[in-house]
């Protein structure tokens, strides 16, 4: 990909590695809202990297010579929140001793990160809003106005549609948090960053404490891609410092990579490719052809059946009767013999439930299985993506392209 100067300059500056484009793109959305004095509101998995964002954002723009704070609204105490944002008056609860400045106040004329915004009790979010609003706030304890300039970058992972749905979050706040969405992807979306970033962690480690560096086997690069990282790039460098700790100056191989990964989720399969490219045509293309191995695996069985209940093998025929002929086996079907698609669950029911000759396109048996896939797990669009063995992006892309939403 070719990235333009000030994406890279940013990068570098920040210490973003991969080139992967879902990153590039919020990178490239970062610097174009730094100027424009607009709340932005980031998205993304815990430990996918949100917090180099709101960075980018202040230095690029109009207050990078102002204060830049970050708070973790999860990690102050419900009961003194309103006093670390707001600042309160002396004497307004038992130990305040002095009147206190609030970060509000603290970053007048800066930027002000609020991280896992969604963690913010329902009283301290109507302040929130006024702020956003009209630039004012009172501290605790006072009945003095104060006015502040200020620039809001919040981040969460939480889905803050349910927060709201469950009452949890201010729908009007939302909208004013979210003046500009950023999104950041989760690494295991982003192909050949997870090689490098795993090369440049144990590089960096080797530095930093003079231990022998490891070598990585030509096939771990596979394996780390293939991993779901549940704790994104946090995780990667947890586990990748756990290794050039313990295995300083040996090679890597898969083997040794596994002891260091939990067995239950190295199946994974990822929605990109190892180079980092993303396919549509080859994710469908592989979906079909799971389908049709399901279908013909179950005509088998189901002729097995029928000749044990028969009694009579389906082989023997009259002598006046012609050889069949089989029929040309479907294009798609090209791949060496591969894993079964829903194992252990009710999806291959729907699949049977028409026979190859019913008249259905295999658009129509795709739509049919993911609708009954659906149903089954009450609209819970994870569990049925879980249940069809495909990722959740390309659920949500078929349920659009179906008509099932």
């Amino acid at each position: 990909m070719d990235l333009s100067t000030e994406v890279r300059e940013a990068k570098s500056r920040f210490g973003i590695v991969g080139n992967a484009p879902a990153l590039v793109a919020a990178v490239q959305r970062a610097l174009r809202v730094a100027p424009i004095d607009l709340s932005v509101l980031i998205t993304g998995e815990s430990g996918a990297g949100k917090e180099f964002f709101p960075q980018i954002i202040h230095a690029y723009g109009s207050r990078k010579h102002s204060k830049y704070i970050a708070v973790n609204c999860g990690a102050i105490p419900e009961g003194t929140i309103d006093s670390e944002l707001f600042g309160h008056e002396k004497g307004a609860f038992t130990g305040a001793i002095a009147t206190r400045k609030g970060y509000f106040e603290e970053a007048d004329g800066g930027t002000i990160f609020l991280d896992e915004v969604a963690e913010l009790p329902l009283t301290t979010q109507a302040r929130l809003l006024r702020v956003l609003e009209s630039g004012e706030f009172i501290k605790v304890g006072s009945s003095t106005v104060q006015k502040t300039n200020i620039r809001v970058v919040a981040a969460t992972n939480v889905d803050m549609m349910k927060a709201i749905q469950a009452g949890k979050f201010r729908e009007d706040l939302y909208y004013r948090l979210s003046t500009v969405h950023i999104t950041v992807p989760p690494l295991r979306d982003r192909g050949d960053d997870i090689w490098l970033l795993a090369r440049k962690f144990a590089s960096d480690f080797s530095e930093r404490y003079h231990t022998p560096a490891v070598a990585f086997d030509e096939n771990v690069a596979m394996m780390l891609s293939h991993y779901p990282w549940p704790g994104n790039v946090r995780q990667l460098k947890n586990v990748v410092e756990q290794i050039a700790l313990f295995e300083a100056g040996n090679s890597i191989t898969p083997e040794k990579l596994r002891s260091y990964l939990p067995e239950v989720t190295t199946s994974f399969t990822p929605a990109v490719s190892v180079d980092g490219s993303h396919s549509y045509a080859s994710e469908r293309e592989l979906l079909f052809n799971m389908l049709f191995r399901m279908r013909n695996e179950i005509d088998t069985l189901r002729a097995t059946i029928e000749t044990m209940e028969s009694g009579v093998p389906r082989d023997i025929r009259p002598l006046d009767e012609p050889e069949p002929v089989e029929e040309p086996p479907h294009s798609l079907v090209r791949y060496s013999p591969m894993p079964r698609l829903y194992p252990d669950s009710h999806a291959a029911h729907d699949i049977i439930t028409e026979s190859p000759d019913s008249g259905m396109t295999l658009e129509d048996t795709e739509r049919e299985t993911i609708r009954r896939a659906l149903e089954r797990n009450e609209g819970r669009r994870k569990a049925t993506a879980v249940e069809l063995n495909i990722s959740e992006r390309t659920l949500y892309r078929k349920i659009k392209e179906f008509g099932l939403e």
